[in-house]
């Protein structure tokens, strides 16, 4: 089973001289093809930037970042950028659709952007949105839909065209009960199908529950790790 996120020593600092804030903490995590891991931990413990910085959103202070067998490290910006677009999906609690598109023109977006043509873009985020049961949609701008169909658009967006890795950063926070399980369905349905490496930042034991492994950050230190969690007792107190 190859290792699609590797994460080495990783450590980030905010701020200079007193004003230090250690957000990560020398910071091990490997995730292979086809595993969801679920990350858990109190607010403030580095999880979202645990996650900012396996998705080149930002650079670590020191450590190491690999993607897909690329070091983040030794990319410049565009280069990064370049990757993010073609093998990270990124997951948002808020969506982070652009309101003036229509659904399949947000998950188009990626594409164009890597110069893909817009005949060809539309194909796969079409495809993209049947994936996700809403094929309907593609053409219904964000604020005309509910929660539940913005964040399956945000998700199709992270699947379209060759994605190795996907995360998601409490994607299922502004959803209600029925159509978070339904979102989180759809995160393990890709690891399982397609062999994406999947990462869950979550507050909620019943949604770490979707994933193979359960890590827990404390004061940007990991300080555990679990198999599925249900069958083992949570070892911090997320609340």
């Amino acid at each position: 089973m190859s290792m699609i996120l590797d994460i080495r020593n990783l450590s980030r600092v905010h701020g200079t001289s007193g004003q230090k804030v250690h957000a990560l903490r020398g910071v091990d995590l490997a995730v292979a093809s086809g595993e969801l891991v679920a990350v858990m931990g109190p607010s403030g413990s580095g999880k979202s930037t645990l996650l900012t910085c396996a998705g080149g959103l930002d650079r670590p202070t020191s450590g190491e970042v690999l993607v897909d067998g690329n070091d983040l490290a030794t990319l410049n910006a565009k280069a990064v950028a370049a990757l993010r677009r073609r093998r990270i999906g990124y997951v948002f609690q808020d969506f982070n659709l652009i309101p003036a598109l229509t659904a399949v023109e947000n998950v188009m977006l990626p594409l164009e952007l890597d110069c893909t043509r817009a005949r060809t873009a539309r194909k796969y985020a079409e495809a993209a949105l049947a994936e996700v049961a809403i094929p309907e949609l593609a053409d219904r701008f964000p604020d005309h839909m509910s929660g539940g169909q913005r964040q399956r658009v945000a998700i199709a967006r992270a699947i379209v065209g060759d994605r190795r890795i996907l995360l998601a950063d409490e994607p299922t926070g502004a959803l209600d009960s029925d159509t978070g399980e339904a979102v989180l369905q759809l995160l393990r349905d890709r690891c399982d199908q397609h062999g994406i490496a999947g990462v869950l930042v979550t507050h909620d034991a019943r949604h770490a529950a979707w994933a193979d492994r359960v890590v827990y950050l404390r004061d940007g230190v990991l300080v555990g790790q679990s198999g599925p969690l249900p069958e083992v007792d949570i070892l911090l107190e997320t609340r």
